[in-house]
């Protein structure tokens, strides 16, 4: 079977966006892939952190990984600074990198803007980016439509270095999201769902309670046409909605269209609001019973031996190669 890597970081509740756009398709992946799925919290302090917290999102999203159906007899989830290769790893890709291409990455850039100075590890992140997938041998990588440029960036090192060493590292594939599938902020469907938006209306996360999202969905951005039809370009907010109602209900858009021709907005709303409580609530059921669990905190400690497992012989291969330390 083809190897899976993908991680999510620790910042705040998962949302919608997330879960369609990645945790879904983790699901799908490990029926008939060897996946690895892992809490990334060493790209987390990138950024400033409290550590009490930060702590706590790592249980919250490894949770919430199980909870929408991450198997752990499947696949192996684990939390990134539990395995020392990931840290190690990106030392050597930093070393066969450049300033030039990791400055032309965009989210660098947007996230520097207008700033004088930004955090060296905001600037290297994408190469322990490419570490964490190289570290073991991945096959596929599935992630965001965001995350191209910063696959490209993994596969040109790989490639890079297997020309210069000896074949060394395993090429990815990236696995990106279909068309259409892509999640944007409810207040604003011209912007991507977010954790960060001030508004919190702007996105639904998977611990929502119902009265939450039927506010939410209810106030969410739309039109005045009161058409229910699918077009990006000129009715991006009910277009936004369609695409949800259809990933949480397994009902096509076109069957979606037909189901509401010649009805208003507020009865496609009302429904999509039954639609999106029914599809989370057994979500959140789940993540409330392991959340503080001592089955959550072993399946993280068993994640990481076997992650480290795989980790270590990757290591020993880049160390020969390189000619690192003292040799086999």
């Amino acid at each position: 079977m083809k190897r899976v890597f993908s991680g999510v970081q620790p910042t705040g509740n998962i949302h919608l966006g997330n879960y369609l756009g990645a945790l879904k398709q983790f699901v799908e992946l490990q029926d008939d892939h060897e996946c690895i799925y892992c809490i990334v919290d060493e790209h987390a302090i990138t950024v400033p952190q409290d550590p009490k917290e930060l702590r706590e999102h790592i249980l919250d999203v490894a949770a919430l990984y199980l909870a929408v159906g991450v198997d752990p007899k499947k696949s192996i989830v684990f939390v990134q600074s539990d395995v020392s290769g990931h840290a190690e790893l990106g030392w050597v890709l930093c070393c066969n990198s450049s300033t030039g291409e990791l400055s032309r990455m965009t989210q660098f850039k947007d996230k520097s803007k207008n700033k004088e100075s930004a955090p060296t590890g905001l600037f290297t992140y994408p190469v322990l980016m490419a570490a964490d997938i190289l570290l073991y041998d991945t096959d596929v990588v599935p992630v965001g439509n965001d995350q191209k440029q910063h696959i490209e960036l993994c596969r040109d090192l790989a490639i890079r270095i297997n020309n210069k060493y000896k074949k060394t590292f395993v090429v990815p594939e990236g696995r990106f999201m279909k068309a259409g599938a892509r999640v944007m902020a409810l207040d604003d469907p011209t912007k991507k769902m977010s954790k960060s938006a001030e508004n919190i209306h702007s996105r639904i996360s998977l611990l929502d309670e119902p009265s939450k999202i039927k506010k939410s969905i209810m106030k969410a951005t739309t039109d005045s046409e009161g058409i229910v039809k699918f077009d990006i370009e000129n009715k991006p907010g009910i277009s936004n909605l369609l695409s949800i109602y259809s990933a949480l209900s397994g009902i096509s858009i076109e069957d979606l269209e037909a189901k509401y021709e010649g009805k208003g907005y507020g009865d496609f709303k009302k429904d999509l609001v039954e639609v999106t409580v029914e599809a989370l609530a057994p979500i959140k059921a789940r993540y409330e019973e392991i959340r503080h669990s001592e089955e959550l905190i072993e399946i993280l400690k068993d994640g990481a031996a076997k992650a480290d497992a795989i980790a270590q012989k990757t290591m020993a291969r880049v160390k020969e190669n390189f000619g690192l330390g003292l040799g086999r």
